[in-house]
């Protein structure tokens, strides 16, 4: 891995694992703006909790050594909790402005499943022989 695959990375890991945990933690205190929003949007208010709890332990396999298999689950859960998140919006008619969190977090998603180094990523063995 290069240098500069290695800092690109880790500043969307880091930007990623932030952001994550910083919702997660609205999600778990189920704040007035949230569960408002998640009303509109036609969640169940119990819907926070789910979602505050995966993003923290989705943070916490991304950012652990080894388990490949983990973050790769853990990489998924946050890419559809984001792209269900923007299509949500959209589906409401929400503005661009509610838009702007989710779909930056989809790209740190991204970003981070792309550039993450060997040692993260599941080795498949060759089949072929």
């Amino acid at each position: 891995m290069t240098k500069r695959n290695k800092i690109i990375y880790w500043i969307a890991t880091v930007w990623l694992a932030l952001g994550m945990t910083a919702t997660g933690i609205v999600q778990l205190l189920k704040m007035k703006e949230e569960t408002a929003m998640m009303a509109h949007l036609g969640y169940p208010v119990y819907f926070l909790t789910l979602l505050g709890i995966w993003k923290i332990l989705g943070v916490i396999a991304v950012l652990i050594p080894k388990f490949p298999l983990l973050k790769e689950w853990a990489y998924a859960g946050f890419f559809f909790a984001m792209s269900g998140a923007v299509f949500s919006h959209l589906a409401m008619g929400d503005a661009a402005k509610d838009l702007f969190g989710p779909v930056l977090l989809l790209l740190l998603t991204a970003t981070s499943w792309y550039f993450r180094p060997a040692d993260r990523k599941i080795i498949f063995a060759n089949f072929n022989q």
